[in-house]
């Protein structure tokens, strides 16, 4: 915190910024209990801030840096309060020492400290000098109650949102530094494939082309430090870097992937389903209890491996010097950059300096760092300031993509309509493979989530896994598994539901309950309050008149969950016509606990119900001989504006006095809200995503 002589003040934003809003919502807490008018804040990004001791590194500013799995936010919910009710404490403690009066004789307003026994009122910016020379008391400064908030829980804009749209704000790729030189690589174009040999005759002799040598990727099945394979071009210009590469003549060797396609997948998950697996979670009996069902259900689901496309694709900015580095990068982990760096320098981390530039779009891809790494090991055999940046192509042929899977689902009901069994069998690509010191045993845990819902709620429940290890490499995609489970599950409900005659509304707030708090080891525990999802998709059924009369063709669905600690739920009214589909009507909600900053939580729950349908409808990266088949958003079409109907709700509804990250919790349930309000309106049912021409 820095107290300028003016009464401004500026607050370090230590996370980096992908597009949630960390950036207001950050200091905004800082701000409240520091007591200063927000109109007086403005924010600086800090860099990286590790600190070497005896026993290894500490953090500079008080806590982790990086955001994913939706923490940003409820990792520093009492760090920064903490730290702005510190800054204040100091200021009224040199308040009380220059009147000469016992510091519970002193509070605060906004910007200043007040002593009412000696009429005194004295401004921050006199006092931070004294203030900051003063040692830290070694009791624990209470921090503000919930009613005497005045910025957090309040509309604010967002503080940099004018920078952005008027074009101010400095992304990874508007990085320019003194005597930086540009690189791009041609990487393979098969999975796994090697560098055999290689001309450059031609791309040297593109203009500004500098120097061009080869990059070693990793053996198949080893851990990633980069993804591929490849050839460098270095060039005065990223354009002449390009051409350069466009030059190249390169001879790749076999790659025992090469044969690897989408089709093999899916037929090789189909046999692996006909046998038995890995059984990863066995709750009561479940066999007995499917076998003294009254009926049973049984579908499978396919949900496909995605591309996070963010806007703003790789790139990164590294001058490695002999006994330094520094990093320039939009990355979710800024630490896992400095790592990436030591890692393929040698150098030590704290000699390397990791400066963050806002995010164009992490969604998890940057939460790897492989294009870090790429610019280090560049700047290092030229010796040169580099600035790396890929292409679109190399974005959408390169990524850590969300693991594709086949979902198979049984469940048993009693006479009452009861749900008393259930099984959930994947086979899938998990996220975890490749990962460094991963048993083949773990393997599931990044897709089968074991507490989810409805763990703890049916009696009788089974989870089986089976892996296939296909050649593409995967990652964290925006709420990971949560995307393809509610999917799974929120479909099934409804297939339940209509199977045996119930209603899907009922049928989910009969499983789900009342407000009680169930065991959850997983991320986001350690409760999950099923009460919380009955009570939102009450909700939005009523918002959207669920169980109206609509005409022919039109149909309404819903869906719920819990990802990550946050509760979400949507419903949907569409028109199918001749084949076409038309979102007529979007109602979501979401409980976080208490919304710091509601704007950025509104906008989070609007932007994840887009990506969620955008990708729902036409997305899908498929394989064929080793090689990724889209390139660009002409084969891998984002959802256009017209997409989304003008009759688009959003609403927040506290529960608690605790927040929770949102970034992910608006995404897993708006597909299958689509998709069950698509067999509402039409009797087709929508089992394999994503639906593109399906309904024509």
């Amino acid at each position: 915190m820095q107290i300028n002589a003016d009464g401004s003040v500026v607050i370090g934003a230590k996370e980096p910024e992908i597009g949630q809003g960390l950036r207001t919502a950050l200091p905004m807490m800082v701000a409240e209990e520091l007591d200063v008018d927000w109109d007086k804040v403005s924010i600086r990004q800090m860099p990286l801030g590790i600190v070497k001791t005896a026993d290894g590194f500490t953090w500079k500013y008080g806590g982790g840096q990086g955001v994913g799995g939706s923490t940003g936010l409820t990792s520093n919910w009492e760090l920064m309060r903490q730290a702005g009710a510190d800054a204040r404490r100091q200021l009224i403690r040199a308040a009380a020492a220059r009147l000469g009066v016992e510091e519970s004789q002193c509070s605060t307003k906004p910007g200043a400290v007040v002593c009412p026994s000696t009429n005194s009122e004295i401004p921050y910016a006199d006092l931070v000098v004294d203030a900051a020379a003063l040692p830290m008391p070694e009791d624990t400064t209470p921090l503000k109650a919930v009613d005497d908030y005045r910025i957090i829980g309040t509309q604010r804009k967002t503080i940099d949102a004018r920078d952005i749209v008027t074009g101010k704000t400095k992304y990874g790729v508007d990085t320019d530094q003194p005597h930086m030189h540009y690189a791009v690589i041609a990487r393979a174009p098969v999975l796994n494939a090697k560098v055999a040999s290689f001309d450059d005759t031609a791309a040297r002799e593109v203009d500004g082309v500098l120097d061009v040598f080869r990059i070693d990727g990793p053996s198949p099945g080893e851990p990633y430090v980069i993804l591929a394979s490849g050839v460098a071009v270095v060039a005065t210009s990223t354009w002449a870097a390009m051409k350069g590469r466009a030059a190249l003549d390169i001879d790749w060797e076999e790659s025992p992937n090469a044969t690897d396609s989408s089709e093999r997948f899916w037929q090789e998950n189909v046999e692996m389903l006909k046998d038995a697996g890995q059984v990863v979670l066995d709750d009561g009996d479940f066999d007995a209890a499917i076998a003294s069902a009254e009926a049973t259900v049984t579908h499978q689901y396919r949900v496909p491996f995605v591309s996070h496309s963010p806007l703003e694709p790789q790139n990164c900015y590294a001058y490695v010097k002999a006994d330094e580095c520094h990093i320039i990068a939009p990355t979710q982990m800024p630490s896992g950059a400095s790592r990436a760096a030591a890692a393929v320098t040698g150098l030590p981390r704290e000699n390397i300096r990791v400066d963050m530039t806002r995010v164009g779009g992490g969604f998890g891809r940057r939460l790897t760092n492989d294009y870090v790494a790429e610019a280090a090991m560049i700047s290092m055999k030229t010796g040169w300031p580099i600035k790396l940046q890929w292409s679109r192509e190399d974005d959408i042929k390169n990524d850590f993509y969300r693991p594709g899977g086949l979902h198979e689902m049984h469940a048993g009901v009693d006479n009452d309509g009861k749900v008393i069994a259930w099984a959930q069998r994947l086979a899938s690509g998990s996220k975890y493979y490749r990962r460094p010191n991963m048993p083949d045993e773990n393997l599931f845990g990044a897709e089968l989530y074991i507490d989810d819902f409805p763990r703890r709620i049916v009696d009788n429940i089974r989870m089986e896994y089976f892996h296939n290890a296909i050649g593409l490499p995967r990652g964290s995609w925006r709420a990971p598994a949560h995307t393809a489970n509610a999917f799974v599950i929120q479909s099934f409900i409804d297939e339940i539901a209509h199977e045996t005659g119930q209603d899907p509304l009922q049928l989910r707030l009969d499983l789900l309950g009342e407000s009680r708090d169930l065991e959850y080891s997983g991320h986001g525990g350690p409760v999950f309050n099923p009460g919380r999802l009955a009570t939102l998709i009450k909700f939005v059924a009523e918002r959207i008149g669920y169980g109206k009369d609509l005409p022919e063709g039109r149909g309404i669905g819903i869906a719920t969950h819990f990802t990550f600690g946050g509760y979400a739920a949507h419903a949907m009214e569409v028109t199918v016509v001749d084949g076409k589909l038309t979102i007529e009507r979007i109602v979501a909600a979401i409980d976080c606990g208490l919304a710091v900053h509601p704007n950025a939580v509104d906008a989070q729950l609007q932007g994840g119900t887009i990506d969620g349908l955008s990708t729902a409808l036409g997305l899908e990266i498929t394989v064929k001989d080793g090689q990724v088949q889209q390139s660009n958003f002409h084969d891998y079409p984002l959802a256009r504006i017209a997409m989304v109907p003008s009759l688009f709700e959003t609403h927040i509804m506290p529960f608690d006095d605790v927040p929770t990250g949102v970034g992910e919790m608006g995404i897993p349930s708006a597909a299958p809200a689509l998709t069950n309000a698509i067999f509402a309106a039409t009797g087709q049912r929508i089992r394999s995503l994503p639906i593109a021409d399906q309904l024509s």
